[in-house]
């Protein structure tokens, strides 16, 4: 767990219950076809004991106090903070489809993907398909490109903090169930790696759940604009991004599609620990 200041702690204490039944939803959304969720207490025969339990009324939840969107804000910054200083080094599976539908052509790869602390990226191939233009150039320059921003760029230019943009809250939403903070984000300068945008933080923690926008500088200049959607997910303390789906216009081939999904996270912590996360 994060160590958060005492102010925020005390914030998002009322949450805790609102996450541990949305894990529950998840967990039952994700059981086999062949074994779905019970919806009707006669169709399944109970114990009398269990009978009399369910038919208990539940005393309804009381309800739950979620932060101000200015202390999400500095909850969001502090967490990357903490993630920076204590995750040691993380692998998962990633998903990798990119479709040109212009040219009806298409390629996708299956990776493992290993990080390391502070500037080690590396990708091992476990299965491709599809066409060999997209696969070698546009998938494998897409990894490139993600390998050299972690060797070579300063983090400190591209981050989410005051530095780098300006915030402004917009509104208070659900996203998946979620209750979230939304703001428009503004970069401060035309530089590459920045975005303009909304990010939406989950009102209880600060944690980012959605990013999304258009990139303020294109990387190349055969790219003439990049929109993205990001998604993502809390794995034993941290946050990483789950999927993300990218639309770019370019002046060779058209419209490109990408989208990366990743699963199956093992983070470990600056300790030295594994965290073993539990399989859905």
């Amino acid at each position: 767990m994060r160590h958060v200041s005492l102010a925020l702690l005390v914030a998002g204490l009322g949450c805790s219950s609102f996450l541990a039944a949305q894990n529950t939803v998840l967990i039952a959304s994700r059981a086999p076809a062949d074994n779905p969720p019970l919806t009707s207490l006669s169709n399944h025969p109970l114990s009398l004991a269990a009978t009399a339990i369910l038919s208990t009324p539940l005393t309804a939840p009381a309800v739950l106090p979620s932060m101000s969107s200015e202390l999400a804000l500095r909850a969001y910054w502090q967490g990357v903070e903490e993630q920076d200083r204590n995750l040691a080094s993380y692998s998962a599976t990633t998903i990798i489809h990119a479709e040109l539908p212009a040219t009806s052509q298409y390629g996708e790869y299956a990776l493992r993907r290993d990080y390391s602390a502070p500037r080690s990226l590396g990708f091992q191939v476990i299965r491709s398909v599809g066409d060999t233009f997209v696969k070698s150039k546009v998938i494998a320059r897409l990894l490139q490109s993600e390998v050299d921003h972690v060797k070579k760029d300063d983090p400190a230019l591209t981050s989410l903090t005051p530095a780098n943009y300006k915030f402004s809250h917009k509104s208070n939403t659900t996203l998946d169930g979620r209750p979230v903070h939304v703001f428009q984000v503004n970069p401060r300068a035309k530089r590459l790696g920045l975005f303009k945008g909304r990010i939406y933080l989950d009102a209880c923690t600060g944690t980012m759940v959605r990013s999304e926008g258009s990139i303020v500088k294109s990387p190349s200049l055969f790219i003439k604009s990049i929109h993205f959607v990001q998604d993502y997910v809390d794995i034993a303390g941290f946050t990483f991004p789950s999927h993300i789906h990218s639309e770019a216009e370019t002046r060779i081939v058209g419209s490109a599609v990408v989208d990366i999904y990743n699963q199956d996270y093992q983070p470990v912590s600056l300790g030295g620990a594994s965290i073993q996360v539990p399989a859905l």
